[in-house]
C-alpha cells in the first residue's frame, strides 16, 4: 500500500513540470479535518498523510460547459477517495489506495478509471519493513521506514483517480463545503528490491505516459494498460528516521538517510543483506 508520501513542490513548480493550464490551488475547498492542516493544503509537505488536502493534477471540461474541451488543472483534494454514493465523508478513510488488480471491477473504483483519472505529484512515497531479525518492544518485526524516489531525479507522477461527493445536508449547490473532492492512489505488487521493503508500491506513470493516462478520452482498458509493469531499476530506495511514523513529524530532514550505525535488523533492497545487529 501507499500510506504516506512528500509532496514538496510548491504549486508554481507543479504548474511548470505538469503543464497545467489552469491553478486551482488558491480557490476555497472543502476539508473533512477537524483542525488546520499543517503545512497549510499547497505548501511542501514532507509527511502527506490520508484526509489531508493534497495538490493533484487532472484534465476536466469547464463546469459551465461540459462540451468544451478538457483544461489541465492542478487542483487541492483530499487523500480517500469517497464514492459519489457514499452516505457519507468517513468512508474515504478506508479508500487511500485502489489496487490495480481489481480497480476496474469495484464498484467504488470503476466509474472514475474511466473517466477521472489524475497524477498525484510526489517527492518520493515511504513504506515500512518489517525487520526478519530484529522485534520491537511488543514482540512483533521492528518495523522501519524507507523513503522510495525515482533513481533518475525526475518527479514521481503516481496514477490516481478521483471523485466527487455531494453532501446532502448542504442545501446550496454553489456552496464550495456542498462538494467534496477526494482521490486515491493505484497501487500494485511491488518490483524486484522494492519487494524487500513492501509487496505493494503505487503505479508511476513516466512522463511520457502522462497525457494518455489524463485524457479523459482515454478508455478504461487503454488507462489500465499505461499501468504494465515496468523493467525494474527506475526507483532507488532507503532507509530514513523513525520519525516520519508520527503524523506531526515534518520537513526535509525526514528524507535524509538514516546513518548506519542506526540500523537495526534493517534488509538492504538492493542485495538482501540484513543490515545492522539483529535487535
Amino acid at each position: 500500500m501507499c500510506g504516506r508520501y512528500a509532496a514538496t513542490a510548491n504549486p508554481d513548480e507543479l504548474v511548470l513540470e505538469f503543464e497545467v493550464e489552469q491553478d486551482r490551488t488558491a480557490e476555497p475547498t472543502r476539508s473533512i479535518l477537524k483542525n488546520p492542516q499543517q503545512p497549510p493544503p499547497g505548501r511542501p509537505d514532507h509527511n502527506m498523510a490520508p484526509t489531508k488536502q493534497a495538490p493533484v493534477v487532472l484534465s476536466r471540461a469547464p463546469r459551465e460547459d461540459r462540451a468544451a474541451a478538457a483544461t489541465r488543472q492542478l487542483r487541492l483534494l483530499t487523500w480517500g477517495l469517497v464514492p459519489s454514493w457514499a452516505k457519507s465523508a468517513g468512508e474515504g478513510a478506508r479508500m487511500i489506495n485502489a489496487r490495480v488488480e481489481t480497480v476496474a471491477d469495484k464498484p467504488a473504483y470503476a466509474r472514475a478509471l474511466a473517466a477521472r483519472r489524475c497524477l498525484v505529484p510526489a517527492r518520493g512515497w515511504y513504506e515500512w519493513q518489517a525487520s526478519p531479525t530484529a522485534l520491537d518492544a511488543k514482540g512483533k518485526p521492528r518495523k522501519q521506514p524507507f523513503f522510495t524516489t525515482r533513481a533518475d531525479g525526475g518527479s514521481v507522477a503516481m496514477a490516481g483517480l478521483y471523485e466527487f461527493w455531494r453532501d446532502p445536508a448542504v442545501t446550496d449547490g454553489e456552496d464550495p463545503d456542498a462538494w467534496l473532492t477526494t482521490f486515491t492512489v493505484v497501487t500494485g505488487p511491488a518490483e524486484p528490491g522494492l519487494d524487500r521493503i513492501h509487496d505493494r508500491q503505487p503505479m508511476v506513470l513516466d512522463r511520457g505516459d502522462w497525457d494518455a493516462w489524463l485524457d479523459p478520452a482515454t478508455g478504461a482498458a487503454d488507462a489500465l494498460g499505461l499501468l504494465a509493469p515496468h523493467e525494474p531499476g527506475r526507483f532507488t530506495a532507503w532507509p530514513v528516521s523513525r520519525a516520519v511514523s508520527g503524523n506531526r513529524a515534518n520537513g526535509p530532514q525526514l528524507l535524509e538517510p538514516l546513518p548506519a550505525e542506526e540500523l537495526v535488523g534493517v534488509v538492504d533492497p538492493e542485495t538482501g543483506e540484513v543490515l545492522g545487529p539483529p535487535a
